[in-house]
Parts: structure tokens; C-alpha cells; sequence
């Protein structure tokens, strides 16, 4: 068995791949955990709508029928989005997903790993997870920061999920050598909010200074990956101050009902879209679609 055994990239996908098109990998637990049905593939078919405007090939990743689906037709997308019990795969349950047959959506790290092998180098998702409250106790601590030290991928987010320690999270990616550069501002987004009281350690303003970063970092051997921290659109975010009552809120709620591990951000976003009447929803698709525009930018000034 390959690695290029288990990748079933689209013909579109796999044409423009070969004649050196931008492409943008997108992940797929956004589409069966993170918004309700049918707002979640609106959602997927709205981002791959805009990554096509931006002149890029969009190519949404999940495991179905045993394989690593690199691009869904439209018939596939709305299977995935009606689909239950579908897994939730990072990097240690991949090959789990694959082997046995089981549908699955892929979080950041399982996307930036079937989107290297496949050959596309930049990813456009909402937040990346991180280093999560309360963690020096728990340990519980996202497999998407290991994936961005060793997986060469250009990965463009509104940040961390602001649910997050943030401060931790940073330290972490240091630690790893990832460096995170702030699109357009000189301070770290914080997901739903265009601030987070932190400074981002690089800023930078265009597409094309990105890919010139992303072209001079894949010089080096073994270089993981590059983090693009891209603010929510101003009229679209919910404040920090207000946010941090909802966030607060949410995570005591899981902590009073012991909820653990991956169960985690998905049991929190709900708590948080209660507490916001919906709003909190209509933000994260947002700014999804705004990290998508900037991520198809990015593709093209890397195929330039």
C-alpha cells in the first residue's frame, strides 16, 4: 500500500495540480461539527464559491469509502453534511478512518497532512485549535500545533479559537518554530473578535508578501509550517469584552459536565451560539469565507 493509494483527488483537482494552478485545501469538520444543517454546506459551497472568485480551485477534504477525498463533488458535499456519527480525524485517527471503512470529517492537522501529500500548500480553515484552559492540569493540548512544527503547509485563520489560552498557544508555536504572521493589523485576532490584547510577533499586508515568505521558508530543510492570522471584517465581529462573558460562560458549563478531549470546542461553540442568539454562527462564517479570499490571493501569488 501507498500513500498515493489512499489520496482520490478530483479531476479538477488533480489537473490543476498538475499544471501548476493555485489550489486551496479547506477541511471538513466546519462542515459536520461545526454548524447545523443546511447552514453547513451553505457554508461549504459559499467558500468554495469565493475561492474560485479569488481564481483558485478549492478542494475540501474528508475520508469517505475508505479513501482521503482531496476535493468533493457537490453530491459528496451534501452527503458529509447530512451524514451521522462521522468521525472527527486528526492526525491519530486518520489512518483509523481510512482502514476501517468509516466516514470522516478532518480537523487542521489531518487536513494539512492530506493536503502536503497531496501537493497543495496553502489552507484556508476558521481557527486553528491550540492550548486549551486549564491545560497545565489537563494536558489537553491540539495535535494542530505539532502539525504546524513539522507539516509545510500555509495554513490562514482568523487565529486560535478565542475559547483558547491564547497566550500559551503563542508560546507554543514559538517553541515549535511557526511562525505567525498577522495579516493587516499589528495585533493577534482573536476569532470572533478583530482583537486580542496581544501583539502579533510579524505583521504583514499583502498576499504577495506571504508567498514571498512561504517561497524562502521552503528553502530550509524540514520546515513545518506558516500561521496567517486574518481579522474577521469589522463589521462582522462580536467585541472581546462582550465575547469574554460568553467564552467564560461556555467553558464553565463544560467543566461542570466533565467534558473531555475532542468533545471539547464542539460542546463550548454550541453553549456560545445559545448564548449569542445565533450571532456567534454568523460570525465564524464570516470570517471563513474572508480567510478563504485571502488564502485563494496567496495561491495565486505562489503559482506566479
Amino acid at each position: 500500500m501507498t500513500l498515493n493509494a489512499l489520496l482520490a483527488p478530483t479531476e479538477e483537482v488533480q489537473a490543476a495540480l498538475a499544471a501548476g494552478k493555485p489550489v486551496v485545501a479547506l477541511e471538513s469538520t466546519i462542515i459536520t461539527h461545526g454548524m447545523p444543517f443546511p447552514r453547513n454546506v451553505e457554508t461549504a459551497r459559499q467558500v468554495e464559491a469565493d475561492i474560485r472568485a479569488g481564481g483558485a480551485i478549492p478542494a475540501t477534504i474528508a475520508i469517505l469509502d475508505g479513501k482521503i477525498r482531496i476535493g468533493l463533488s457537490d453530491e459528496d458535499l451534501d452527503r458529509l453534511a447530512r451524514a451521522e456519527n462521522v468521525m472527527k480525524c486528526s492526525r491519530a485517527d486518520l489512518a483509523f478512518a481510512v482502514a476501517t471503512g468509516r466516514p470522516g470529517a478532518t480537523t487542521v492537522a489531518a487536513t494539512m497532512m492530506a493536503a502536503h501529500a497531496a501537493g497543495i500548500s496553502v489552507f484556508a480553515t476558521g481557527g486553528i485549535g491550540g492550548v486549551h484552559q486549564g491545560a497545565e492540569e489537563t494536558f489537553d493540548i491540539s495535535a494542530d500545533l505539532d502539525e504546524l512544527g513539522r507539516t509545510p503547509v500555509c495554513v490562514v485563520s482568523a487565529g486560535a479559537k478565542a475559547l483558547l489560552d491564547i497566550p500559551k498557544t503563542l508560546e507554543v508555536l514559538e517553541t515549535k518554530g511557526v511562525p505567525v504572521i498577522a495579516h493587516g493589523t499589528d495585533e493577534l485576532p482573536a476569532f470572533w473578535s478583530r482583537e486580542s490584547g496581544i501583539e502579533a510577533p510579524y505583521r504583514l499586508d499583502s498576499a504577495d508578501e506571504i508567498a514571498a515568505v512561504i517561497k524562502t521558508r521552503s528553502v530550509f530543510a524540514d520546515h513545518g509550517g506558516i500561521l496567517i492570522a486574518n481579522p474577521v471584517p469589522e463589521a462582522d465581529q462580536i467585541g472581546r469584552d462582550e465575547m469574554t462573558g460568553y467564552i467564560s460562560a461556555a467553558n464553565a458549563k463544560a467543566h461542570m459536565e466533565n467534558i473531555r478531549g475532542k468533545a471539547v470546542t464542539p460542546f463550548v461553540l454550541s453553549k456560545i451560539l445559545e448564548l449569542t442568539d445565533g450571532r456567534s454562527l454568523e460570525t465564524n462564517i464570516a470570517l471563513v469565507r474572508n480567510n478563504a479570499r485571502l488564502a485563494a490571493r496567496i495561491a495565486q501569488a505562489l503559482a506566479a
